[in-house]
């Protein structure tokens, strides 16, 4: 069998880094797995491919690669407003009299230091310090919680961890599914849905709000690094086909488009993608998260003795992993569409591959293909030349590899700074 050798052997569970490339596939809809309350709408819309995220079906691509594909998709988001299907971020909500105790001991930050009706982009780790979920993480009251949850199954986790009511709350999903508004023209949406105030709302705040008489939830967040917002609907089981037609009609004069999660704004925002950027074998400081391990929360949490034995090795310069992410710029024509390998790396045109890439996209502004990818640690030095080996449809010889070098993330400025780049700003490693 033609296996890849990288090393990883940090893992249980290796990478398949096996080199399929596109297989005809047709995927299968059955009620195995759920449907989002939006997911006609999104066929309405023309939604024509999908993938499977927490369970649910995904929309993935509206606009047709013989029209342009995802690239056209792109174009609407950077430059006007977009509405995106994202009811796939499931909500599970903390509510009762421990839910800030719970909260606190299941994430590596501080919960003690929300506010209510403020959100924060969080972690929640293994023992071992894998990375199990990166939830957005709304306080909604005193006593409730909602983690905007990514693809991996967090309410039967916490449910777990509650077993025999250790915490005096209630653990469970809730009928509330999300859609988010992104692109520079959002917030000119935003006040025609809900006045002027809403402009004033800060990055991660929150409001709360209705649409079409039905209450929802407002935050200033999103997956895209341009300026956007999310709103959660409340009862959308009910009410999905209200919501959606109102920002249809709404956004009519702002050139509103329905696209896809968009990945490649995402990628060049240094945004990562549960299940392709890390998983629950890789620890947050593998992959830039270094910042959501508070050197100063005194309360137990878990994977807290792990994380912070890996942190003190750090610190004098030892390694507890092999492979670190890197932000990569390469050549090679223009990676337009998702990949469906981890394509591989090598530290010399010649060499066999030590690194695989994780997500790949072209960016506009820079002229070329960017990426984040999985190296040795003696190869992820800022300036280190590395090769990638692309595809025959991407690479510039068949069968040779296209030059790349390590750069910093992110690839583009994003309205709203992340936690990580505020903080180097500030020269601090830790959030509160």
């Amino acid at each position: 069998m033609n296996i890849p050798s990288v090393d990883q052997s940090d893992r249980h569970v290796p990478i398949n880094l096996r080199q399929s490339g596109p297989t005809s596939v047709e995927m299968l809809i059955d009620t195995r797995v759920r449907k989002s309350p939006y997911w006609h709408l999104s066929m309405d819309a023309g939604c024509w491919r999908a993938s499977v995220y927490n369970r649910m079906y995904h929309p993935r691509g509206y606009v047709r690669p013989e029209d342009g594909g995802a690239m056209v998709e792109y174009e609407a988001l950077v430059h006007h407003v977009t509405l995106w299907n994202v009811a796939v971020e499931r909500q599970i909500q903390v509510k009762g009299p421990d839910a800030e105790a719970f909260v606190n001991f299941v994430i590596t930050r501080d919960a003690t230091k929300i506010p209510v009706m403020r959100a924060r982009y969080v972690i929640l780790c293994n023992e071992a310090g894998g990375i199990l979920n990166d939830p957005v993480l709304l306080r909604i009251a005193q006593d409730e919680f909602w983690f905007s949850i990514s693809d991996s199954d967090l309410e039967l986790w916490l449910q777990g961890i509650n077993v025999g009511r250790r915490f005096d709350v209630d653990i469970q999903e809730i009928d509330v599914a999300p859609v988010q508004i992104q692109g520079p023209k959002s917030v000119d949406l935003m006040v025609d849905l809900f006045g002027d105030a809403i402009a004033e709302l800060p990055s991660y705040g929150l409001a709360e709000g209705q649409v079409s008489g039905h209450d929802v939830i407002i935050s200033q967040t999103g997956f895209s690094g341009e300026k956007g917002y999310e709103i959660y609907l409340y009862d959308a089981s009910q009410h999905a086909e209200d919501l959606w037609n109102t920002i249809l009609q709404a956004g009519e004069k702002h050139k509103l488009s329905v696209i896809a999660p968009a990945h490649h704004r995402r990628i060049a925002a240094g945004i990562l993608s549960w299940g392709q950027d890390m998983d629950q074998e890789v620890l947050p400081f593998q992959v830039n998260l270094a910042y959501q391990v508070p050197r100063k929360k005194d309360a137990p949490y878990i994977g807290k003795a792990a994380l912070e034995e890996a942190r003190d090795q750090l610190d004098v310069g030892v390694y507890p992993f092999t492979h670190q992410m890197v932000g990569m710029i390469m050549g090679g024509a223009p990676i337009d569409d998702y990949a469906p390998d981890f394509w591989l790396i090598s530290q010399t045109a010649e060499a066999s591959p030590t690194g695989y890439v994780t997500s790949p996209w072209f960016s506009p502004e820079l002229g070329q293909n960017i990426a984040m990818g999985f190296v040795p640690i003696e190869a992820s030095a800022i300036g280190t030349e590395l090769w990638v080996h692309l595809p025959e449809k991407y690479s510039d010889i068949p069968g040779s590899p296209v030059a790349a070098q390590v750069v910093p993330v992110p690839f583009r400025e994003s309205v709203n700074p992340n936690q990580r780049e505020i903080l180097q700003q500030r020269g601090m490693d830790a959030a509160l």
